[in-house]
């Protein structure tokens, strides 16, 4: 047949045999970028909203300090008192590494857990989330490792403070070591930032008070903010040091012993114990977490 045209009409039939498309990048590489699309999502908000970021850090740390080191000082109360000056700076040398890390692990459950308990609960974001073109559990990935980067702010924002907010007279003894701090302190934030996923996925919205109640104080408490772990040998009963041993199931008495370590000369618990128990608290707490969080997500 020839068309109006004069041009031939093609009378070829289908081609023969499946057509081969292939996609334009690997499922490996799409997930890469959905983690970091999502990671930059995360960042962006938190750089829109930096100034309410910083007041919701430096409050908590800023009034322990203040307290503790500048109120109870010039008052006559301070905590060492007892031996003067020297020991109310003895107290400070010890307190300013566990503000620090406070700050990071309020910072790990506050961007992770209390967000995630949002987005499961009124907010549904979650939804969204979870259509990124990648795995279930890259998504949970992208919320530690952007909760991660934000407990890291908060020990740079946390540290300047603590270490000059002290009364006249009181100086903590401080003298960073680098290479604890720089491999410490990623470490402990993907730690807290693991813990908070765990938290998240296991309490509903409605039950955030008991968590914070039932887990966080004691956490806080019992994890070496206002004390050194060294010290607690002293807690004996007929030579049974047992609250040095129960305190070992608290993952925040590491951190706070590492950062005695890179922050101070203070005795401290061994360096080849803190990290190796961090690392497996950082695997049990995301292996748990990314469990919950799947089973959140498909139920």
């Amino acid at each position: 047949m020839t068309p109006a045209g004069g041009r031939p009409l093609s009378t070829a039939g289908p081609p023969e045999g499946p057509i081969a498309v292939r996609p334009g990048r690997s499922a490996a590489a799409a997930s890469r970028s959905a983690l970091a699309a999502l990671i930059r999502r995360d960042l962006t908000v938190l750089m829109k909203n930096f100034g309410e970021f910083v007041g919701r850090t430096l409050m908590q740390p800023f009034l322990l300090v203040f307290v503790f080191l500048y109120v109870f000082p010039t008052i006559g109360q301070g905590v060492g008192a007892g031996g003067g000056s020297a020991g109310e700076s003895a107290f400070a040398t010890v307190l300013v590494p566990g503000v620090v890390s406070i700050a990071i692990m309020f910072q790990g459950i506050q961007s992770v857990a209390i967000q995630m308990s949002q987005e499961f609960g009124f907010t549904r974001e979650i939804e969204d989330r979870v259509q990124a073109p990648c795995p279930i559990w890259l998504v949970a990935v992208a919320r530690v490792l952007s909760g991660a980067a934000q407990g890291l702010i908060s020990a740079i924002l946390v540290f300047p403070i603590a270490a000059v907010v002290h009364a006249p007279g009181v100086h903590a003894d401080l003298e960073v070591h680098w290479w604890v701090v720089v491999t410490l302190i990623p470490l402990a934030c993907i730690a807290m930032t693991s813990l908070g996923l765990l938290l998240g996925t296991s309490f509903e919205p409605q039950n955030i008070g008991v968590m914070f109640g039932f887990i966080v104080l004691p956490l806080v408490f019992l994890g070496g903010t206002y004390y050194q772990w060294t010290k607690l040998s002293l807690v004996h009963v007929g030579g049974f040091h047992w609250l040095q041993i129960l305190v070992l199931v608290n993952p925040l008495i590491y951190i706070t012993e590492g950062m005695r370590a890179g922050l101070t000369h203070a005795s401290h618990m061994p360096l080849y114990v803190v990290y190796p128990v961090l690392v497996g608290f950082c695997v049990a707490f995301l292996g748990f977490g990314l469990r919950n969080f799947r089973r959140r997500v498909l139920s």
